[in-house]
């Protein structure tokens, strides 16, 4: 038996050392071949723990040993959104086409719970980050371990797949415009959110270009109940228009103007963002920018693959078209019809 450097008859791991320190196997890997990617306190309790096992580092093995697993995972920000579901349905044929299974990880909104997907590195071919809340520092660091492409955001360098939201939030203030509203109120969605901040100075454009005043709610969370609050926020400056982050912050919204009896769209006008099927079957019906959100996952995935087998990546976003879908909940500006005043 080699004296330290066996646990019960066999040779020490990375896994082992990663045990012993209470962190995942790559901040092991980033502590031993780059300690300056981790924290000086991280960094130490490895090398205590390592040289405690008599774990030695192979200088000609990979940071992260790895076979092909035909197995790709996708980082979705929130899977109870339902944005992401045709997202994710168009993933999962494209990687059932190429007979690759695809993992599941619901984020909830938090980057912390992205970083839970270090452990499962070695078991994955690739990564597909879907609105990821991560830092881009944080999305490169995946990206030197797996093949990345990340979707509904730009990370310089990287592959991405986008909508394409400047031209939805500009078509949506059009649409308002032309309505006759002179007001429109923009109902923002969580703080780390790229998109957002894309579709929140696309709509300050459009409305200094079609002479529009513009002002902004948030952030907050992309749910209904972030919705309600937005209405309580939005009723102490009122507007006849409204753009929501999303179709169910929007119909949170409309149900927020309900209880306080307001009426849509006779007294206020709202547009949603990605004529998700949700907002098709409220009353009254979303008028909402729509997204071919079913062909994003898909290209993401097969850009993946191709990353994977061999294909060199680019980092010119591929960006896909939308188009404004007008329902019931937009209509002509009435006014002096509000209460708030």
């Amino acid at each position: 038996m080699d004296s330290g450097n066996e646990i019960v008859g066999r040779a020490v791991t990375i896994y082992d050392v990663a045990t012993a320190a209470g962190v995942a196997p790559s901040t092991v890997s980033r502590a031993l071949a780059r300690p300056g990617r981790v924290s000086a306190v991280t960094a130490a309790k490895v090398r205590r723990a390592a040289a405690e096992l008599g774990y030695q580092r192979s200088s000609a093995a990979p940071t992260l040993p790895h076979a092909p697993s035909r197995r790709l995972a996708m980082l979705v920000a929130d899977i109870a959104n339902p944005v992401f579901v045709e997202v994710i349905r168009g993933a999962e044929a494209a990687a059932e086409a190429a007979d690759h299974s695809l993992v599941l990880i619901d984020t909830r909104e938090s980057s912390v719970r992205e970083r839970l997907v270090e452990p499962l590195l070695p078991m994955l071919d690739g990564l597909l980050l879907t609105s990821p809340r991560l830092s881009d520092s944080g999305i490169r660091m995946l990206a030197k371990q797996r093949p990345v492409v990340v979707l509904n955001r730009i990370v310089q360098g990287l592959p991405s797949v986008l909508t394409d939201s400047a031209r939805g939030a500009r078509r949506a203030v059009e649409h308002l415009g032309a309505l006759g509203h002179e007001e429109v109120t923009y109902l923002a969605g969580p703080e780390a959110s790229w998109t957002d901040g894309v579709r929140w100075r696309s709509i300050q454009e459009a409305g200094m270009e079609l002479f529009l005043r513009t002002r902004r709610i948030g952030p907050q969370e992309p749910t209904i109940q972030g919705g309600l609050r937005a209405a309580r926020r939005w009723a102490a400056q009122p507007t006849t228009a409204v753009v929501a982050f999303n179709d169910v912050m929007a119909i949170g919204f409309i149900q927020g103007l309900r209880a306080l009896g307001i009426e849509v769209p006779g007294e206020v006008s709202v547009v949603g963002f990605d004529n998700s099927q949700v907002g098709s079957l409220t009353t009254p019906a979303l008028t909402s920018v729509a997204s071919p959100l079913r062909s994003q996952g898909a290209t993401a995935t097969r850009n993946l693959l191709a990353i994977i087998g061999g294909a060199r990546p680019t980092s010119e976003p591929v960006l896909l078209p939308v188009k404004l879908v007008p329902r019931a909940s937009t209509g002509k500006a009435r006014p002096g019809r509000l209460v708030f005043r």
